[in-house]
């Protein structure tokens, strides 16, 4: 399997085309789900405040034997946590659960327009950063208005954008608005779970062509769209296969093809409505 290659953020750190998600990864199973990734090649670890799950993420980096500082933390400031000190205490929180010194990746999970007060959290993190608690920052489901306000009204452009993307929902504006602007888009549901997407005809004559897996030609799909896509397994031979998408290339006519599966969101998360605290 090739090593999974890195970008650099608008920040400098080196980022993992390919990361690893931990949603519902808990408890005792879940430690040595993500500790089995880490083994198998995976460097950034995905988790958030409403995962309920960072204590198992940071006993996991503890018992691997990769370097502290070759690994990459994400986690994510909940609704409820929104606004200044609140993100702070939020921060100190998730820092505490972790059982490390720093947040490598921070997230606001959803704007959550409503409460109006993204901007004050955006805020916090610059601080945060500021102050070395985390190194990079960035947004989850933001659309680009939302975007161009952040930068706009603080002058600090976000390092990730996190939104739903997969072959149904490719993002081509969004995508389009964050190359512009240097920000790296990353993919949340990359193989668009609970769906029929895997059993396409179109995934499956894509994998077959360069005999790999349906998962495999998808994740491809979007290392080649230039996103980081965040698949999730708690087995570690569908975490190294998950992993092992560097060693072939997608035609200019596979990718469209798989991108011209579109038929847009599937689980309602409109950024401007949906909200979670």
């Amino acid at each position: 399997m090739h090593a999974i290659p890195t970008v650099t953020l608008n920040d400098g750190t080196a980022f993992p085309e390919l990361g690893f998600g931990t949603y519902k990864l808990r408890g005792d199973e879940g430690v040595a789900a993500i500790t089995a990734a880490i083994d198998g090649g995976y460097r950034l670890l995905d988790s958030a405040v409403n995962y309920e799950n960072e204590a198992e993420v940071g006993e996991a980096v503890r018992r691997s034997d990769v370097d502290r500082d070759d690994i990459l933390v994400a986690t994510k400031v909940p609704g409820r946590d929104h606004g200044f000190d609140e993100t702070i205490a939020s921060a100190r929180g998730s820092l505490d659960r972790l059982g490390l010194d720093r947040i490598d990746l921070y997230l606001i999970h959803w704007p959550n327009p409503s409460t109006g007060r993204y901007l004050d959290t955006w805020r916090a993190m610059v601080r945060l950063r500021e102050e070395g608690l985390v190194r990079s920052i960035g947004v989850s489901n933001f659309t680009e208005a939302m975007l161009t306000r952040v930068v706009e009204e603080t002058g600090a452009v976000p390092a990730v954008n996190q939104v739903e993307l997969h072959p149904y929902f490719p993002q081509r504006a969004l995508r389009a608005f964050h190359a512009a602007h240097g920000i790296r888009t990353e993919s949340w549901s990359p193989l668009a779970r609970r769906s029929d997407l895997l059993a396409e005809q179109t995934v499956r004559d894509v994998a077959a062509a360069h005999d790999v897996s349906p998962t495999q030609a998808v994740l491809r799909w979007h290392v080649q769209l230039s996103t980081t896509p965040i698949p999730k397994s708690a087995h570690p031979a569908r975490q190294r296969e998950n992993a092992d998408v560097f060693g072939f290339t997608l035609t200019d006519d596979e990718v469209a093809a798989l991108s011209g599966l579109e038929r847009g969101r599937l689980w309602d998360g409109d950024p401007d409505t949906h909200e979670e605290m």
